[in-house]
C-alpha cells in the first residue's frame, strides 16, 4: 500500500532530511538488485533517507526515482536535482505513529 503524506507531514520530513547525507548512491547501472536491497536496508534502519542518482538524463532520473519509490513502497518526500528523499514508516510502529 503506497504511503501518502499531508502537506504538513511533508514539510516536517523535508526539514528533518535537510541535514542528512545520501545513504544510497545509484550509479550508471540504474536500479539493480543490490541498490534495491540497500534502499530497503536503509529505510528499515532510518525511515527517512536520501538517495543520490547519478546520470545526465533528467527523464531517466525521474523514471528511476519513481521506480525506486514504488519498489521500496516508500513516499517521495522531495526530489531536488539528483537527490531523492524517501520516507517509509517502520513496520513495528504501525498504527501507533505519532504526528510529526
Amino acid at each position: 500500500m503506497p504511503v501518502t503524506l499531508t502537506a504538513r507531514e511533508r514539510a516536517h520530513l523535508k526539514a528533518r532530511a535537510h541535514a542528512l547525507e545520501p545513504a544510497v548512491q545509484v550509479g550508471n547501472a540504474g536500479l539493480t538488485e543490490a541498490v534495491a536491497a540497500e534502499v530497503e536496508r536503509a529505510l528499515a534502519a532510518h525511515e527517512l533517507i536520501k538517495v543520490k542518482i547519478n546520470g545526465a538524463d533528467r527523464h531517466a532520473r525521474e523514471a528511476l526515482c519513481e521506480a525506486i519509490g514504488a519498489r521500496a513502497d516508500a513516499a517521495e518526500v522531495q526530489r531536488v536535482g539528483k537527490v531523492l528523499v524517501l520516507w517509509r514508516p517502520r513496520p513495528d510502529q504501525g498504527s501507533q505513529e505519532t504526528a510529526p
